[in-house]
């Protein structure tokens, strides 16, 4: 299939361009407008390809969006193209809105348009698929799992950016008819990922001998998914997904966010020992909290397992090896990132 895929020089977007070129025959156009966080060294591999094309636009851009679909002619749509921090969001949401709301919008009405124009088979055939987050679903208590017909109540600006897109998705499917399909992950690790995130910030800080920053006692519970995992995930939903339904995607793996920088301290004492032989835990210090930080995110990813087939193939163990491993063989990539875009401040500290 003709696959464009919007946002694919981000974490989650590369990584499923990487395996659309590596694993399928599928041809691929990756639509990106190569913000802070896009990165086209995350696919020198994929840009080798006869079935990649690259693109440098705008989602909210709908002429450039039309040039791409009239061009291209591809069968689904896969709309990854999003801002995704959290901590920026709280900075900064206007950008969210912009990007994940309008941007959504803009996607919606250019590919409708597109759509309408194709014959009944290929109408048929046709998939726009929505790639969302399970913080549009809020915060659970001890208890209990996000599925997919969890009420939304998401808390953060960015949360509500991702609902709202969400929204609009099932409206254009309900209104119009348009074949949608919408995914809920849970957090991603692995390879590539930004270094404001948790996971990357940990390990890059970690080598850098400064303090690990926890925010609050730590206690805050997320679900983990490793990015190559979620990308199988995304395919086998555009491949076999049924149009207008939803589809949860979770590692299975709840941790503590102390949990998660203990595992990345304790994987580091043995792949890079410190100097002075303590662990890495000893550079964990708390700080503030997130404002309005959601306490727990957990995930049932039962119904894509039972109707689609689909399981994670990692651990939270294995994947995260493997992620350190990465960052520690990679610092030619994230150092750059380092000493440019984001050199590891803190953010999300502002209110009202």
């Amino acid at each position: 299939m003709r696959i464009l895929v919007t946002g694919g020089a981000g974490f989650i977007g590369s990584a499923l361009v990487r395996h659309l070129i590596a694993n399928t025959e599928h041809q691929v156009l990756n639509l990106d407008k190569l913000t802070y966080a896009g990165d086209l060294r995350s696919l020198q591999g994929a840009a080798a390809s006869n079935r990649y094309q690259f693109v440098q636009a705008d989602i909210c851009d709908g002429a450039a969006v039309r040039a791409a679909l009239t061009e291209f002619r591809p069968e689904v749509v896969t709309h990854l193209a999003a801002e995704s921090h959290v901590d920026r969001s709280i900075d900064g949401p206007g950008t969210f809105i912009q990007t994940n709301v309008v941007g959504t919008f803009s996607m919606l009405s250019e590919v409708l348009a597109y759509w309408k124009g194709l014959d009944a088979a290929a109408r048929e055939a046709f998939r726009f698929h929505h790639i969302s987050t399970d913080e549009v679903f809020g915060s659970l208590g001890d208890d209990g799992f996000f599925t997919e017909t969890t009420a939304y109540d998401p808390r953060s600006p960015y949360s509500a950016s991702k609902a709202s897109s969400d929204h609009l998705v099932r409206a254009w499917q309900h209104t119009y008819g348009l074949p949608t399909l919408i995914t809920n992950c849970s957090n991603n690790y692995g390879p590539y990922h930004f270094p404001e995130k948790l996971i990357p910030l940990m390990v890059i800080k970690s080598l850098a001998g400064e303090p690990l920053p926890v925010y609050g006692q730590g206690a805050n519970v997320r679900d983990w998914l490793y990015v190559d995992d979620h990308a199988r995930a995304l395919t086998r939903v555009f491949e076999a997904g049924r149009p207008g339904e939803s589809y949860i995607i979770g590692g299975r793996a709840e941790r503590t966010n102390l949990d998660v920088v203990h595992t990345i301290c304790d994987a580091l004492d043995r792949l890079r020992p410190r100097k002075d032989g303590r662990s890495y835990r000893d550079q964990i210090a708390f700080v503030a909290d997130r404002p309005g930080h959601d306490h727990r995110y957990a995930i049932d990813p039962t119904k894509l397992e039972r109707e689609l087939g689909w399981k994670a193939q990692e651990s939270f163990d294995t994947g995260i090896e493997k992620t350190v491993r990465w960052y520690l063989d990679n610092e030619a990539w994230w150092r750059p990132i380092q000493d440019g875009a984001y050199s590891g401040q803190r953010l999300g500290l502002a209110v009202g």
